[in-house]
């Protein structure tokens, strides 16, 4: 691995990728992975039955290119998402990080700034560098919550190009009020800066929590990014999509590459968008069983945070690496995600929790956690 090291020092990279790790979880062959956020639940027989003809279908035609504008997706897409949203309004890529990337290819770049709020998704920094726009970290306050009138003075302050705010936040899990989104909108108004919503996880936000949809009439310079990974069940499938003004999807257009969402992803995506009800079933479960680890780490002594994602974000350890390292051992990868104290667990199955709940309880039961 030196030796690799030692090579890839030696090409002629871009100085603000010199000595840049990529991303990446710990990947261990166990057999309760919790460590990710993916959804665990087995894919609904009739999804899968669905998304098994609809590729079938398409597989005939693969010699030809797909439809370039994803017009059926596009539609799909905007039908579940409601609050008015026009299919014109959606833009879709593989994976919410290309739509991420894609704004930032658009928005950002030489001489212009992102701005987040750490700690948050690890990816946004990386995005940045990767478009060769300056990152600014903001500030949090010291319970990790992020009030309108803190997020709207360092606006002011940094006058970024973008902000990415993540609601529910990775890693917290955590959503933001609506409030902060307008404060953070309005605070940018000098800089016409760009405020992107990363909504990952609002399948799974908490009944009365509301989505930033809700305020995209009137602000042309307001994102809201989504995913089909979480909810639908669909990591492997690569599919992120975004709703926005109108010229904003024109934007995103201008650095697009050709063809850029394959015929399979597409049908993939349009056959599980005929099926949400099944698909959301197993979403009200993930919801039960991750109330359920939050009220019993608050048994436990832990001190869980409110969530509204599909994992549960946890402090009160004394010694997080030895946790995760016992948990491990019990066949049960969780994430270290580098905050003292704290480790994060997604919502998996009913059985995958007992088992998380049943090995977190026997290590802390030794006093070593």
């Amino acid at each position: 691995m030196s030796e690799l090291l030692e090579r890839l020092a030696n090409l002629p990279l871009r100085e603000n990728l010199r000595g840049v790790s990529p991303y990446g979880a710990p990947q261990l062959d166990v057999p309760i992975q919790l460590n990710v956020n993916e959804n665990t639940h087995p894919m609904p027989e009739v999804v899968r039955q669905a998304i098994t003809e609809e590729v079938h279908r398409v597989a005939g035609q693969l010699n030809r290119y797909p439809d370039r504008e994803f017009v059926e997706l596009r539609e799909r897409l905007a039908a579940f998402l409601g609050h008015g949203v026009t299919p014109d309004q959606v833009w879709a890529a593989n994976g919410s990080n290309e739509v991420l990337q894609q704004i930032l290819q658009t928005f950002g770049g030489p001489g212009r700034s992102l701005l987040s709020f750490p700690p948050t998704y690890s990816m946004y920094p990386l995005l940045a560098s990767g478009t060769n726009t300056a990152y600014i970290a903001g500030e949090r306050g010291a319970d990790f919550d992020l009030t309108a009138e803190a997020a709207a003075r360092q606006v002011r302050e940094s006058q970024p190009s973008i902000v990415f705010l993540c609601s529910p936040n990775n890693p917290t899990g955590t959503a933001l009020g609506l409030d902060v989104v307008e404060a953070v909108y309005a605070a940018g108004e000098d800089a016409q800066t760009v405020v992107v919503v990363d909504e990952a996880y609002a399948e799974f936000r908490q009944t009365g929590t509301p989505s930033a949809l809700e305020l995209l009439p009137g602000r042309p310079r307001l994102i809201v990014s989504r995913t089909m990974s979480k909810a639908f069940a669909l990591a492997g499938a690569r599919l992120g999509y975004v709703a926005a003004a109108e010229e904003v999807t024109a934007a995103l257009r201008l650095v697009r590459l050709p063809y850029h969402l394959s015929a399979v992803t597409q049908a993939t995506a349009n056959a599980a968008l005929k099926h949400v009800d099944a698909l959301l079933a197993n979403v009200e479960d993930i919801k039960l069983q991750r109330d359920r680890i939050v009220n019993e780490l608050t048994r436990l002594g832990l001190t869980p945070a409110a969530s509204d994602s599909n994992f549960v974000f946890f402090g009160g350890l004394a010694d997080p690496q030895r946790t995760w390292e016992a948990l491990v051992s019990h066949g049960i990868l969780v994430r270290d995600v580098g905050i003292p104290g704290h480790l994060r667990v997604t919502a998996g199955t009913e059985a995958e929790t007992t088992a998380f709940l049943s090995a977190l309880e026997r290590h802390l039961g030794t006093g070593q956690g």
